[in-house]
């Protein structure tokens, strides 16, 4: 069936230009957008001064000597009346070779129907492209999730409320930018492939570069390249931009998606979990309009000062234990003990983190500050004065995740250089997502940074404000080529 249509809007495709039509001009007429149309419908009625429109046609009605086509282009939609008196000979070949999904251009005034419905009445209508496969609610519709994330041109054109979803995520970008650039930050780039990758425990990528014949990996986060900056003299930067990660696949996880990460020298964490609080509340109200949205049902209320809770404090309480204390192998037993599937190998901390992702993280709701975590989970943070095995290091929790995380960075070059080669030990262990040692960041810290505080946050914060997954929120997100299945 869908190769018969495919063959008849072919043959109407030839028959235009058979009749000496283009049915793909590169130049067409536009005097108002259809928004714009409508805004000034009572002016354009009052002067009946003929004007030009575009779009796309989403329906046809009516028979033989007046058509109704319902056009939209990005800002919204009209009726157009089409005369076949007014219109003369051009009127039947037009009729006859239009079908919905074409681009059209209309020259005509505004016209009020009998139930004044605002309309473009015209005498002469051009194709400007001839769509040859019919949009899928004609004939088979567009609700399987996979087939909308791989087709997503045609999810916009059938869901055209997604369009709002994705111009609030602009928004939101937008908001952060905003905010760092009025707080006199400073905006750079770093550098997308990496000889090592740092900054996160995470899995790379591999690619090679020919020109150099050296192997290289797609950056897992902004960091190291940006405090190597703060080295050499800025104090007030950040950067968004795309990191990768070659990990799972889940409602919060993506390989591929948009981090933003500053810097800000001579502040410690202390410093800038007031600021973050205050940003991401800016940020929330200017995409969203208010600081009270929903997640699954729920309200969360991002007006009311956050709370901090102490990482330890927190895990001594819902496990009736002394975390900072219980050893690997107690914690493989507490992982059995809550059925949290845990591979063999992990460090201490790497355990510990996992056990209460699974557990207790899912149960906050409301926006909270989880601060001081170990030292072993966080390689690239201050160890906290009079607690050497904690870390100077919050994290923003709400809706039972991590939605942002920032800390006193770790800016002792002998210290730094000990975490990554413990880092190194467990790698070679097989923890594929350990640290990797990077002599040339060592180095810089040698020559000496200042007391740092840093942040990072990813477009999880948005998705799940707006109360989506986060492949919903992307454009393309990553398939598996089609008809391919899971071995």
């Amino acid at each position: 069936m869908l190769h018969d249509i495919i063959n008849e809007h072919v043959k109407k495709k030839e028959r235009l230009e058979t009749a000496g039509l283009d049915p793909y001009p590169a130049s067409v007429k536009r005097t108002y957008s259809l928004a714009q149309t409508i805004k000034d419908f009572k002016k354009l009625l009052v002067t009946q001064k003929k004007f030009y429109v575009v779009g796309r046609v989403f329906a046809i009605r009516g028979q033989g000597g007046v058509s109704f086509f319902d056009l939209k282009d990005e800002s919204g939609t009209i009726q157009i009346v089409f005369r076949k008196d007014n219109a003369k000979d051009s009127y039947d070949l037009i009729r006859d070779m239009l079908d919905i999904g074409d681009f059209i251009e209309v020259v005509g005034r505004a016209y009020l129907t009998k139930r004044e419905e605002k309309s473009i009445n015209t005498n002469a209508v051009r194709i400007i492209t001839k769509s040859l496969r019919p949009i899928p609610s004609e004939w088979y519709g567009l609700s399987d999730t996979e087939t909308r994330f791989r087709k997503r041109y045609l999810d916009l054109l059938l869901h055209p409320e997604l369009k709002e979803l994705f111009r609030k995520k602009s928004r939101f970008w937008k908001s952060v930018r905003d905010y760092l650039l009025q707080e006199e930050f400073l905006e750079v780039e770093t550098p997308v492939l990496e000889q090592i990758p740092g900054g996160a425990d995470a899995k790379p990528f591999i690619t090679h570069h020919h020109a150099l014949d050296i192997n290289l990996y797609l950056r897992i986060s902004l960091e190291l390249h940006l405090k190597r900056l703060i080295v050499g003299g800025f104090e007030k930067i950040f950067e968004i931009g795309r990191v990768f990660r070659n990990e799972g696949i889940d409602d919060e996880h993506l390989q591929d998606y948009t981090q933003m990460e500053l810097y800000w020298a001579y502040k410690d964490y202390n410093d800038l979990m007031p600021f973050i609080e205050k940003m991401v509340k800016y940020v929330i109200k200017n995409t969203f309009g208010t600081l009270i949205t929903s997640w699954h049902g729920e309200k969360i209320n991002w007006a009311k000062k956050w709370q901090r809770i102490d990482y330890f404090e927190l895990l001594n309480k819902e496990w009736g234990i002394d975390a900072s204390k219980i050893s690997v192998k107690d914690l493989y037993k507490l992982a059995e003990k809550y059925k949290v599937k845990v591979s063999p190998g992990l460090s201490r901390g790497r355990v510990l983190d996992y056990i209460y992702k699974k557990t207790i993280r899912p149960k906050i709701i409301q926006p909270h500050f989880l601060i001081n975590p170990p030292v072993d989970v966080e390689t690239l943070a201050k160890r906290l004065p009079g607690k050497q095995n904690s870390v100077q290091r919050f994290q923003i929790l709400a809706m039972g995740s991590e939605l942002g995380k920032g800390f006193s960075e770790l800016n002792d070059p002998l210290d730094q250089r000990a975490r990554f080669e413990e880092q190194m030990r467990l790698r070679a262990k097989g923890d594929e997502e350990a640290q990797m040692m990077d002599e040339d960041f060592v180095e810089a810290l040698e020559y000496g940074m200042p007391p740092t505080a840093g942040f990072g946050m990813s477009e999880r914060l948005f998705a799940m404000v707006a109360d989506k997954s986060v492949r919903e929120t992307v454009f393309f997100p990553l398939l598996r080529p089609e008809g391919q299945k899971n071995e």
